[in-house]
Parts: structure tokens; sequence; C-alpha cells
């Protein structure tokens, strides 16, 4: 019996023996914990550890079918996942060894990531002169999980690993480190360079790759536009690598991290450092950002692009109304030829320098983190309310009503309806002002350019809109051939310059009716009591001109102070832009947009169509008018089930600005065609009544 009992003792401890010996040689692993749509448990390499010994940690996510996590550069949208180690004492742990990515689409974003099995390294070093029997190993993870929606969540992790002299493998998890491993990118001793240029990253390798590569991941964060098409050039012993900039690039870092991907769905990691000598502006390998493509533009054509863009602001409603001042300065002076030339370049200064400031005040806004864009000094309804005072002034001194120039009223207006030098500088500033609403062919283009670049190539572009808006007032005051064609002074011209009255007074009314528009029908109806008072203040001031005594002068000064305190008062009040639009969709063919209405529109796979607008854009109701809102147009709408939806940027909305900057554009109108199978579609900022019938005929083909 007592052999019996001595046998079966010894069986049990070397069965515990084994059963010990066994453990030692399995993983070491926290155990699996449960999320939402994920799973996730912290895994050691080995079993047993050694003081002084670098060792595997591998943090192992399992995501439901379709979902993922995110790259260290997670794209337009995500967050990268991150560990927070708790270690003993002076142990170490090293960076997310990250896995080769991939791309996931969701448009207009593309983000990088993650789906299924995702293992991340790190390696954990313990102290050489480490004395504890045991190390305890912990770890608090925080990771986004994504499909359409995305779920935050973190984790706190635990991992106790014995510590003696003889280290151990973790027998059972070697195939998974084996496949975590395998996953990573080759790092390369391949030297790369790369250059900001022409609103695009370029970056060049010195040699060439075992294989092509297909596709390539730029691990910095707001460097590239991630939505844009990439441009890989395998030339014979390098490759070139083109992708647009980001629209938040701000500055560029000395080395940027590159992961390529081969044909064999290899990836290699590259280190690119900045080519210092090619970030000159206008150098020849420079990029054009559009539409989400990239093609070889040089900065001397986006410049003349500018130029013929500003030319063509001379014809655009918003800006013809003011060019009557100029216009009849020219006719005065059409015999005196210094006099001509002398008003044109104070005019041509006075718009370069107005474009200049409007550039200055953007970027620096940019810069302070506003989401604003081109026009946006229309957003404020003060300041629209000013220029309707100073419109309506203007007319009634083309009037005859009042003669500027004398006393108090020697301001904006006055300085703008003088003859001579300092009457063309501001007549100049008067017409950017009221210019900027407009956004003329190929001045998008330029904008959309000019925002992607530094400030200085910026107001490059910006002067040259300024030069072509000018154009015709130089063209005419230096060439002799067009200034004969100007009539001779006379009679006549007392006349032309009551009628160009009217031009002013109907661009009043517009800005009138934006007015209205942002601020409700009660702040319109105040600023046209403030209208009737500066009109009545304007009469009292030309009495006082005649000589009339100083009653008149202080009820003038009265009514004018009177017209301020209703414009003041009218600005301030607000009517939710919401409630307009909202009683609008439900009468009109149109919704109101948000990005979550255009996202479950594609979700449903339906065709949708995007007009970003404003009230003060004219071109913006004058495509309304003759293509969007025409039977021809609604039945076009309707019989190829093409939800449209109406973006309203009267006032300031951060959201429309973010969707403007996808698309490389800085102001209204934008027009994107989302039709399922294809992608996004631009179309042209100048509208026909067939635009839409022959776009949506010509895609329902492919």
């Amino acid at each position: 019996m007592i052999r019996l009992r001595s046998g079966l003792l010894l069986i049990a401890v070397l069965f515990c023996s084994s059963m010990l010996a066994s453990f030692s040689l399995q993983a070491k692993s926290s155990g699996w914990q449960q999320a939402k749509h994920i799973k996730a448990e912290l895994v050691s390499e080995y079993s047993v550890v050694t003081p002084g010994q670098t060792f595997a940690m591998l943090l192992h996510f399992e995501p439901d079918p379709g979902w993922h996590t995110y790259w260290q550069n997670p794209g337009d949208s995500g967050l990268p996942t991150i560990i927070s180690w708790q270690l003993p004492g002076t142990m170490q742990a090293g960076e997310i060894q990250w896995p080769t990515p991939q791309a996931f689409v969701i448009p207009p974003l593309v983000n990088y990531g993650f789906a299924g099995q995702t293992l991340l390294l790190s390696d954990l070093t313990l102290p050489a002169d480490y004395a504890q029997d045991t190390v305890t190993i912990q770890a608090d993870v925080d990771w986004l999980v994504c499909e359409e929606v995305c779920i935050p969540a973190d984790a706190s992790f635990e991992l106790t690993l014995p510590v003696a002299s003889q280290s151990e493998l973790a027998v059972s998890q070697q195939p998974l480190f084996s496949s975590a491993r395998a996953s990573l990118p080759i790092t390369t001793d391949i030297l790369g360079d790369y250059a900001i240029s022409g609103g695009a990253f370029s970056a060049q390798l010195s040699a060439a790759l075992p294989q092509p590569p297909v596709a390539f991941f730029v691990a910095g964060g707001e460097l590239v536009d991630h939505a844009a098409s990439q441009q890989i050039i395998t030339q014979e012993g390098s490759v070139l690598l083109q992708q647009a900039l980001n629209t938040y690039f701000t500055e560029a870092p000395f080395a940027v991290e590159i992961v390529l991907v081969d044909t064999a769905g290899q990836g290699y990691s590259v280190s690119f450092q900045q080519r210092q000598q090619d970030a000159v502006p206008g150098a020849s390998t420079e990029i054009l950002v559009t539409g989400g493509t990239l093609s070889s533009t040089p900065l001397w054509l986006i410049l003349l692009m500018a130029a013929g863009g500003g030319l063509i602001l001379n014809l655009m409603p918003c800006v013809f109304p003011v060019l009557s001042l100029k216009a009849l300065s020219i006719a005065a002076n059409s015999q005196q030829r210094q006099q001509q030339r002398r008003d044109a370049l104070f005019y041509t200064a006075g718009v370069v320098l107005s474009f200049l400031a409007l550039a200055s005040l953007l970027i620096a806004l940019r810069a302070a983190g506003n989401a604003i864009g081109w026009g946006f000094q229309l957003q404020s309804p003060f300041l629209v309310g000013l220029l309707v005072y100073l419109l309506l002034a203007l007319g009634l001194s083309l009037s005859g009503l009042v003669q500027f120039g004398l006393g108090l009223m020697n301001t904006g207006g006055s300085l703008a309806a003088k003859s001579g030098s300092k009457g063309s500088f501001f007549t100049g500033v008067l017409a950017v002002i009221v210019a900027s609403p407009c956004t003329a062919p190929f001045m998008g283009t330029a904008l959309g350019y000019a925002v992607t670049q530094s400030p200085q190539v910026a107001l490059f572009v910006f002067a040259a809109l300024g030069l072509g808006m000018a154009l015709p007032f130089l063209l005419l005051a230096y060439i002799p051939t067009l200034a004969r064609l100007l009539p001779k002074p006379g009679a006549w011209m007392d006349t032309l310059k009551q009628l160009l009255a009217w031009p002013l007074y109907l661009s009043a009314v517009w800005l009138l009716w934006v007015f209205g528009r942002q601020a409700g029908i009660d702040a319109m109806a105040l600023l046209l009591v403030g209208m009737v008072a500066l009109a009545a203040a304007l009469w009292l001031w030309g009495r006082v001109q005649l000589g009339a005594g100083w009653f008149s002068k202080v009820a003038a000064l009265g009514l004018l102070l009177l017209a301020l305190i209703t414009l003041w008062q009218g600005a301030k009040l607000q009517v939710a832009a919401s409630n307009g639009q909202q009683a609008a969709s439900q009468t009109h063919h149109w919704q109101s947009w948000s990005p979550e209405t255009l996202a479950e529109l594609r979700q449903q796979d339906k065709p949708v169509l995007v007009n970003m607008t404003a009230d003060w854009c004219i071109t913006c109701l004058v495509n309304e008018r003759i293509a969007l809102n025409t039977e021809r147009s609604k039945s076009a709408l309707r019989d190829y089930n093409v939800s449209y939806l109406k973006g309203d940027w009267t006032r300031r909305d951060s959201d429309i600005t973010a969707y403007l900057q996808q698309y490389q554009r800085d102001g209204v109108p934008l027009y994107v065609l989302y039709w399922p199978g294809q992608p996004p579609q631009v179309l042209p900022q100048i509208l026909t009544p067939d635009t839409l019938r022959q776009t949506f005929d010509s895609l329902s083909q492919q």
C-alpha cells in the first residue's frame, strides 16, 4: 500500500512538472479582450526572458469582417492605434513596427489601415541589471475600428513573464510572430529625396525596386492629398513618385517615410529627405492639382490663367457696374494722354494691391485655423450693408444729388468718385471688393492652386489676377490706336454720367437682397430705413455745398449717424439659414446639402448632384436661372433619379469650406456629380441649359 501511494505521488509530481514545462513553452498571452466588432490580446514572443534581452511583444487584433483599424498615417480620417507601456524600472519599449497598409476608399475620402487579422510588433528591452524573478508588463491601448461608422475603444493589458538565466520561446506562437514579421515592409538602403513644388509632393528613388511599384503610402500626415491620383514613373535605375499636396499642408519635414508596394504585394520602406535645392517656385517640375489629378503644368501657365480670369471678371455682372466709374474717367480724359496713363497706373495699383491685401488676409486667417475661402468678406452682413450704402452713395453722386470731395464726405465713396489719380486708385479698390463674389472661368483653378502653395507663390497668383483685371484700362491708356477710338469730351458726358448711376443702383439692390438672405426680412427693412436716411443725408449735404446753413449740416450728420445705427442693428439680426433651406427643400426640386445627407445618398448607390452656391455669387445665380432651375434640367433629374443637393455658402460654413477644399476650390460655384460606379465628376463653372441632360446621357451609356 505504501509503495502504491509512493508511486501515485511520483506520477503526480512528474505530471505537474510536465505541465509546468509544457506551460513554459506555450504562448504567453494576456488573454482576449472583446470590444465592439473587434477583439484584442497582448502576446509575448518569449515565455521566459533574461536580463538584458530584447524581445518582441505583439498586439493582436481580430476585427469583424468588413471592419478595419488604422495605420500610423490614417489618411483623410481615422486615428492610429496608440500603445502606452507601463514598464518597471528602466525597461524600454520601442515604437510600433507598422505592417504594410492598404487603402480604404470611401469617396471622397481615402484612408489607410488594416482589415482582418492585424499584428503590431514592438520590441521591449529588459535592463541587464534586472534582479527580480518575474517582470510584469502593462499596456494601455487606444484604437479606432471602422466600417461605415467608427467606434473608438480602449483596453488595458497585463502580462507577467518569468525571468531566468536562460530564455525560452513561446513555441506555439512562433507562426503568429513569423506572420507579423512577414507583413512588415522591407527596410531598404535605397537613397531617396523629395521636393514640394507646384502644389505637389514629388519623390525620387536613386535605384529601382526588384518589382515595379504600383502604389505608395506617405507616412507623414497632412503632407499629400490621399484621395488624389498617384503617379509612379519607373525609369531606368530610378522611380519617380508624385501626388497632390494636402489641403492643410503647412511645412515640409526634413525626412519622411514612404512605403511602396510592388506588383507582388510586397512593401518596401524608404526614407526620403527633403531636396532643398529644388524648393524653388517656378521650377520645371512643378505639378498642378486639378480635380484630384496631377498634370505637368508650369507656374507661368497658372499665372496666365489667373490673368485670364481677372480679365473675364470685367464682364461679370458684379463688377461691371463699378467699372462705369472708371469708364467715365477715361472718357473725360480721352484727349489727355498723360492723364490717362497716370490714371490707368493708379487704377492698376489699386486693383493689384487690393488683391494682395485680400490674399494676405486670407493666408493669415487660414494660418490661424479659420475655415474661409474666396469671397469671405461678403459673408459678413455688416460689410454687405456698408457696400449697399457705398453703391447707393456713388449712384446718387453720379445722378447729381451731391458732389463728393468736400468736408466730412471725403470717405471711401468720394475717393472712388473723384477724378484723378486718387479716384482711379480707389475705384480699383472698390472694383476688387465687389469682384470677389465672382469666380470667372480659369480663375477657380488658379485660386485652388494658389491656396495650396507657399505664401509667396500665392501672392504671385493673386497679383496676376489683379493685372488681368486692370489690363483693359492699361491697353486703352498705352495703345494710341485704341485710345483714338474713344469719343471726345462734350455735353454727352453729363448724360452718360447720369445713365451710369443706374447699374450702381441695381448693384445696391442685389447686395440688399444678399443682406436680407443673411440677416432676415426684418434686418432688410432696417437697412432700407438706413438707405432712406443716407439719401436724405446726402441731399442735405448737397444743399450745404450750395451754401445752406449749419442746420442742414447738423441734420445731414444726424441722418448719417441714423443710417449707421440701423445698419449695425440690422446686421445683428440673424435668421437660421437652415429654416429657410428646409422650407425651400419641401417645395423645390433640391435638398439642403450636408455631409451626412451626401454620405447617406451615396451609400444607397444613388446618383447625386451637389451645387455649392452663395447668394452673393452672381455666377451661381445665373447658372441656377439658366441651367439648374429650368424645366429641362428638372426633367433630367427626374428621368435619371438624380438627387440634387444645394449647399448655401452665403454665410460662413466650415463644412462647405472643407468640402470645397476636397476639390481644390477656394470659392463658389462648384458642381460635383456623383454617378454610381464612376469617380466624382466636377462640372464646368459656367453651365449651359443642356449641361445636365448631356452629362447624364453620357454617363448612363458607360
